[in-house]
């Protein structure tokens, strides 16, 4: 049955329904009958083409979560403020799945009036977006991007009036722009950050001392880092996930005898200048995935990985033949389990 005919036949049919999820289908509209499924909790447009949103959307008051994720979705209509039990909103699109390239997602512009909202990914920053984000007190999961320097200083204010929120991931405008985040929320357990930082951003932010207490997993994403981030970062004693891409410019990664505990994943990527990664005997103690990624100067096997004695996962990505030859012939991981691609 054809897309444009299946979509009204299943509103016709199915007026009590509670969920509709259609994602993947190759929809492009959405039939303005859809406001009659007024009993309508979740609806899923994941992945199709769907365009535009009609203005009956308005009609569905029990709405809890709305997944726009990944379709050509530009713009919310602006009676979507009406749904006032609306929990859940995810916008986002991605221009490159594999997110090495700066600006690989981006997000929409809300209309304000959505206070109840708990997840909002993603929302596309401008300076009135910025300034209300705050009135989102019940938010628990936030993705922003297209953060400009100028906006940093309305949104730590946003930031530091959400009590719950947890997740939190900001991604500049370009990769010129230094994130000067310096008011977390109390209770951030996952950060993730793309772009540019200052050299004593991990010294003397509070997302890195006291205030990251509570912190689990960390991603630095084109962070431009040019001192060693370890001694700030092995603070961070409750870190089960840590990652890196394109976020540090120094030759040489040292993890010291006690650092990271609790730590499970360690994920390495697009690191150009790093020539030398150490781990020390008691470095890392419950670790089980590394993952060294496109590490494109790094000329040996990492001394250390012997001792890291509950690995589960060791990859090797894009590495050179010559490489390759490295790790058949280091005595150090023999018996140890690994993957690798060539470049």
């Amino acid at each position: 049955m054809p897309s444009s005919t299946l979509l009204p036949r299943i509103v016709e049919k199915g007026r009590f329904m509670s969920v509709l999820e259609l994602s993947d289908l190759p929809i492009e509209k959405i039939t303005n009958a859809i406001g009659d499924l007024f009993n309508l909790r979740h609806l899923g447009l994941r992945n199709s083409k769907v365009k535009l949103l009609p203005k009956s959307i308005e009609k569905l008051s029990n709405l809890l979560t709305l997944d726009l994720y990944r379709t050509n979705i530009e713009e919310l209509p602006i009676g979507i403020v009406k749904l006032q039990r609306l929990r859940h909103l995810f916008v986002e699109k991605a221009s490159d799945h594999s997110e090495r390239v700066f600006r690989c997602l981006s997000g929409i512009c809300i209309p304000k009036g959505l206070r109840n909202l708990q997840t909002l990914q993603t929302l596309e920053a401008q300076s009135g977006s910025i300034r209300h984000l705050g009135e989102l007190g019940q938010l628990r999961i936030l993705r922003i991007w297209n953060v400009k320097g100028v906006y940093c200083g309305d949104l730590c204010e946003s930031l530091a009036q959400m009590q719950s929120l947890s997740h939190l991931t900001v991604g500049a405008s370009d990769e010129n722009v230094i994130l000067r985040l310096n008011a977390p929320p109390p209770n951030l357990q996952k950060l993730r950050l793309n772009g540019q930082l200052d050299e004593d951003t991990l010294d003397q932010s509070p997302h890195f001392q006291e205030a990251g207490r509570y912190l689990y997993s960390l991603r630095l994403y084109w962070s431009q880092l040019r001192g060693d981030p370890l001694p700030s970062l092995s603070r961070l004693s409750n870190l089960t996930e840590l990652r890196f891409s394109n976020a540090y410019n120094w030759e040489k990664l040292v993890f010291l005898t006690g650092c990271f505990p609790k730590l499970k994943t360690l994920i390495l990527r697009d690191l150009p200048s790093l020539k030398c990664l150490e781990i020390h005997k008691g470095a890392m103690a419950s670790l089980e995935e590394l993952t060294l990624w496109n590490l494109s100067n790094m000329m040996e096997v990492p001394p250390g990985l012997e001792f890291l004695v509950t690995i589960r996962v060791l990859t090797f990505y894009e590495i050179t033949p010559e490489f390759l030859r490295l790790l058949h012939n280091c005595p150090r991981i023999r018996g140890t389990r690994w993957w690798y691609t060539l470049r």
